[in-house]
């Protein structure tokens, strides 16, 4: 008898220090008239937050099935104004991008509200040790429509300054907007020849980021 006692003290105990087991619950009824047992199930969905930014080469965020994934692949434009026509004010289109020809695609999905995007620099475009600069507002973008109803904005560009744009959510609380990005040199300063930018070092790299809630 000592030890049956024993021995369901010591599963009931066990049983308390198991908070990860489920029970199911049950109902027993009895009698001789009409019966009716319940029984009940709770069920639960979490949706986690999602913010997708794509400015140039990334995965696929459209279609049937979207990958959303992150590619660290980074793009790069280049501008070359022919002899002659330095400093002219007639705009210069990029070589390179995503979509060629200075295009690059710029994307956000998102699904918890308003998303706030921004593009910052670490200064002008420098041209290293001879110590010359050609300032980003000299980089225009231009955003037109890609697959979304309206294009994606695009901030303007600035001398080590953030820039920034707000995305309204509708009121299902999901952004899906994108654009073509075109990147034009408006070449109408007279700059000393060189090569300006091109790496973060020398400031020739834009940072563009994307905030929700």
């Amino acid at each position: 008898m000592t030890t049956s006692v024993a021995l369901k003290s010591l599963l009931g105990a066990a049983a308390l220090t198991l908070p990860l087991v489920a029970f199911g619950e049950s109902n027993l009824q009895t009698g001789t008239t009409a019966l009716t047992a319940t029984a009940h199930v709770n069920f639960s969905i979490t949706i986690p937050k999602i913010l997708y930014l794509r400015v140039g080469t990334g995965s696929t965020y459209t279609g049937a099935t979207p990958s959303l994934s992150s590619v660290g692949t980074i793009d790069t434009i280049t501008f070359s104004p022919a002899a002659g026509t330095v400093g002219n004010g007639t705009a210069v289109a990029g070589v390179g991008g995503d979509l060629t020809g200075g295009v690059e695609t710029a994307a956000i999905v998102s699904n918890s509200g308003n998303v706030t995007l921004s593009a910052s620099t670490g200064g002008a475009l420098s041209d290293g040790a001879a110590g010359d600069s050609i300032p980003w507002t000299q980089i225009t973008t231009a955003a037109t429509t890609l697959t979304s109803g309206t294009a994606l904005p695009a901030p303007v560009l600035a001398n080590g300054a953030s820039t920034s744009i707000v995305l309204t959510a509708p009121a299902t609380k999901f952004i899906t907007q994108d654009a073509k990005w075109t990147y034009s040199y408006a070449n109408s300063v007279t700059a000393p020849a060189g090569t300006y930018g091109g790496s973060a070092a020398l400031n020739g790299q834009v940072t563009y980021t994307a905030a929700m809630p």
